[in-house]
């Protein structure tokens, strides 16, 4: 992990309702609402959802006066319930008039989300554009300039097809886009530089849904900038597609230092939890050793030798444990986060990966004894037997983090969590 955050690229720090991106802190993880935002209790029910979840700034949609209306509502309704994940709002086409009407908008968010392809066309793009950047020095606010190959600046793309069409050996057309996608966040980063947006509140994002083309284009940006980068896979896509590609792509990219801030861009379901994307997202961070957000649950993925269900339960219902008292145990026992849990299947691995955990167990495989040894720290402390080895072992794991990190850590060691059996 140490050789990971220290490779990564020096970008500058954006302060975003007290969340700071870049220069050196921690990635962060960020998600979106998909209510109507006029709909202010679906929207404040979904964003304190999110919030729980782990996200560490939430986007909300403001495309018309009624979500602008909302949003001061939206925000106070979370901080009486004691919310105060910060707000950014996603604005495209009327932006500049919903902010310049709404002002207890415009001072209720913590970020402006800006598309440059889409702020305005022609003679009134950089009106508009400027409009919106005016409101963001006015209230003190960044603004994310978010480029998205869907909504591309056709102008600009236009503009260097001309000019590569006129070279003696002209390149691939996609490379012609990733270079337009790439100027058009940094000519309108340096735009707003130039109106007087300092460089610590702006953000640039380039959002594609193709994972080579998403590599390609935030390796260029961090070539030729220091504003600090929100990453992401733009309709990544359902289920286990947009996952895998939302992995492999910014895998790469965060093992190669680029990144502050992250988004898993998941379709959901029908009906189904938004929070998902955020899990997500805090697992790609989490296995790949640049954050800690709650504990690693090891568990082995079964074989002829494990033909009962046990473990595959037990390891299901530590993992849910885990979600459900997170928010809890965060609060209560900071440092909870790093532990490693295992739950294993049979006599093969199973003593040895539970050693190596904070607290494991080990089952009995097909034809075992019927007793699971307990290891924490390294140690055998005990073995448990009968029908009810999956609520003792969560007792035991309840018990572990409360004498670790609670009040009585200091006079109690870890292996006296519970007498062996």
């Amino acid at each position: 992990m140490t050789f990971l955050l220290q490779a990564r690229r020096a970008s500058t720090p954006v302060n975003v309702g007290g969340v700071l991106l870049g220069g050196g802190a921690p990635i962060v993880v960020q998600s979106m609402t998909n209510t109507d935002t006029a709909d202010i209790e679906a929207t404040v029910k979904q964003v304190a959802e999110l919030a729980r979840a782990g996200s560490e700034l939430v986007r909300i949609t403001v495309d018309r006066d009624e979500a602008a209306k909302a949003v001061p509502r939206i925000h106070e309704k979370l901080l009486k319930r004691g919310i105060t994940v910060p707000l950014v709002g996603d604005f495209h086409y009327i932006g500049h008039t919903l902010l310049t009407d709404n002002p207890d908008c415009a001072k209720a968010l913590a970020k402006y989300r800006i598309n440059p392809g889409n702020v305005g066309f022609k003679a009134k793009k950089d009106k508009q554009f400027g409009a919106i950047i005016e409101q963001a020095m006015t209230y003190q606010k960044p603004v994310r300039i978010g480029v998205n190959w869907g909504s591309l600046d056709q102008d600009l793309l236009t503009h260097l097809m001309d000019l590569n069409a006129k070279l003696a050996q002209p390149k691939p057309a996609r490379g012609v886009m990733h270079e337009a996608i790439v100027q058009s966040a940094l000519l309108s980063a340096q735009l707003a530089e130039g109106m007087g947006l300092g460089a610590d509140r702006i953000v640039i994002s380039a959002k594609v849904s193709a994972v080579q083309d998403l590599i390609a284009v935030y390796a260029l940006l961090a070539a030729r900038c220091t504003y600090a980068l929100h990453l992401g896979l733009t309709e990544a896509g359902m289920g286990s597609k947009g996952i895998v590609a939302s992995t492999a792509g910014m895998g790469i990219l965060l093992q190669q230092g680029i990144g502050d801030t992250i988004r898993v861009s998941l379709t959901p379901e029908p009906g189904g939890d938004r929070t998902t994307e955020v899990k997500v997202a805090q697992e790609i961070l989490q296995t790949m050793g640049l954050r800690a957000f709650m504990p690693i649950v090891a568990a082995c993925p079964g074989c002829g030798r494990t033909t009962s269900t046990v473990f595959q339960e037990l390891a299901r219902d530590v993992q849910f444990m885990i979600r459900d008292r997170m928010p809890e145990w965060k609060q209560n026992y900071p440092g909870v986060e790093g532990l490693t849990f295992a739950v294993m299947g049979c006599i093969v691995n199973g003593p040895g990966e539970s050693k190596h955990a904070d607290i494991g167990i080990s089952l009995p495989g097909t034809g075992e004894q019927p007793a699971a040894p307990v290891f924490i720290d390294g140690k055998k402390a005990m073995t448990l037997r009968g029908a009810n080895i999956a609520a003792d072992f969560k007792d035991i794991v309840e018990g572990y983090i409360e004498k670790r990190f609670g009040a009585g850590r200091a006079a109690a060691r870890p292996d006296e969590v519970l007498p062996g059996s």
